[in-house]
């Protein structure tokens, strides 16, 4: 888009000087044989005089920025005082469901995701800063408050080398593997069940990354944070705590390429097998809200104290992916006498998933999901187990930039409680849906 456009300035830019330089000559001829015949006179810069259309594209030429197509579209000034990258990305949904006699109950068509990114530098390229913005109803997840919240990250980070870099501002927390993988690097439509129900999401505070052992044999990485415990963009808070997480992760035959321990599937393709074993912990100390940095009020203004654990272990050779994600929350008192109603979903869940990459361009995935909730809170829950079982294919048409993704899931429950989930529940789950991004 920008480069006919560069191609025409260019040209301009070139004829422009082309005719300022033979003005410029043929000035400079008028001003020796001036001299020769007037001793006294003398050229000066203010003598040449050039229309404003060639003072214009002279300008352009001195400022002209960097411009780079490809990942996004970046621009940087000639001095290199600053850099900015603009992405976009949209993924746009068609999602069926279907009761136990694949009778279709409910149909959503939509754009699911709409986000503008901003990343770069300032000043150095040491200081970097990474804007994100939502714009559909799923991204804005609204506020307790029934505020819109339409950011989701805005935080400057201080990398002085490889080995350690701390940030400001709000952001993904660090912890289990699933949420820090971006929505656009996924083998499914969406995350699993599991994750939805434990996942910490983002939060405002403090982030520090260090990377003590690096090259190409054992790797370690710690991530850690210090946050607000609220959530995002969630301001004040009058009795709560914050919340500490860490993060450990070890990849003993050295790092995935291209960043594939963020990335689903195996599109990286590496060449030798490669691993993650990573664990992490949050603390976050009287939240007001049901399930940490997301969730409704407490009633009453309650708070409580929830512990929440992660563990991840990740292998990929050659177009294979294999994922094991498990995870829970731990909570003091997760009922409220105020509203029996409410309740802190307590327990655990366990991830499985597998996926084959064909010629680059087809990927077959397999995911299972279960979610254990603890005892005391079963009664609430109405089940003692849940699982979803989830056949995914994806065709890769520029990497995850642009791609075609279908998947098909069945849902079932251990020991149900039918007054709370009907025995006309959802059992099937198909979805369909186009990612494309800048």
């Amino acid at each position: 888009m920008f480069r006919p456009y560069r191609i025409y300035l260019q040209q301009n830019i070139m004829r422009s000087i082309l005719l300022s330089g033979i003005f410029c000559i043929v000035s400079g001829l008028a001003a020796a044989s001036a001299q020769q015949n007037d001793p006294d006179y003398s050229i000066s810069r203010e003598n040449v005089i050039l229309s404003d259309s060639s003072l214009l594209l002279l300008e352009q030429l001195r400022h002209m920025p960097n411009i780079e197509v490809g990942n996004g579209i970046t621009f940087r000034p000639r001095n290199n005082l600053f850099e900015v990258t603009m992405r976009f990305r949209m993924q746009n949904l068609l999602a069926m469901n279907f009761d136990d006699d694949f009778t279709l109950t409910q149909a959503d068509a939509r754009v699911k995701r709409l986000r503008l990114r901003f990343d770069g530098y300032i000043y150095s390229p040491k200081l970097v800063y990474s804007i994100q913005l939502g714009f559909t109803h799923y991204d804005s997840e609204d506020l307790p408050s029934g505020n819109k919240n339409i950011i989701r990250d805005a935080i400057v980070y201080y990398i002085p080398n490889a080995v350690w870099n701390i940030g400001f501002g709000q952001t993904k927390i660090k912890a289990n593997r699933a949420r820090i993988n971006s929505s656009s690097a996924l083998q499914f439509v969406d995350r699993s069940i599991v994750n939805s129900e434990f996942n910490i999401d983002r939060d405002f505070g403090l982030f520090g990354e260090l990377n003590p052992l690096r090259g190409d044999g054992t790797n370690i990485s710690v991530k850690a944070s210090v946050t607000s415990g609220e959530g995002r963009n969630w301001g004040t808070s009058k009795n709560g705590g914050l919340a500490y997480t860490g993060r450990l992760e070890l990849y003993p035959l050295g790092r995935f390429r291209a960043k594939g321990e963020v990335i689903e599937g195996s599109y990286e393709y590496d060449e030798r097998l490669r691993m993650l074993v990573a664990g992490a912990y949050s603390y976050n100390d009287r939240t007001s809200r049901l399930e940490g940095q997301r969730g409704a009020l407490m009633p009453d203004g309650a708070t409580r104290n929830l512990g929440s654990y992660f563990v991840d272990f990740i292998l990929k050779y050659r177009g294979w992916a294999f994922y094991t994600d498990f995870m829970g929350r731990k909570c003091d008192k997760p009922l409220f006498d105020e509203d029996p109603a409410a309740y802190v979903y307590t327990g655990s869940g366990l991830n499985i998933q597998t996926s084959w990459l064909i010629k680059r361009k087809w990927e077959i995935a397999l995911r299972n999901s279960t979610l254990f909730p603890s005892d005391n809170i079963r009664p609430k829950a109405g089940y003692n187990t849940y699982n979803q079982t989830t056949v995914g294919l994806t065709r890769y048409i520029i990497g995850h930039s642009l791609k075609v993704q279908a998947d098909l899931s069945y849902d079932s429950y251990g020991q149900r409680n039918s007054q709370i989930i009907p025995d006309n529940y959802n059992r099937w789950q198909l979805r369909f849906q186009v990612e494309l991004g800048l």
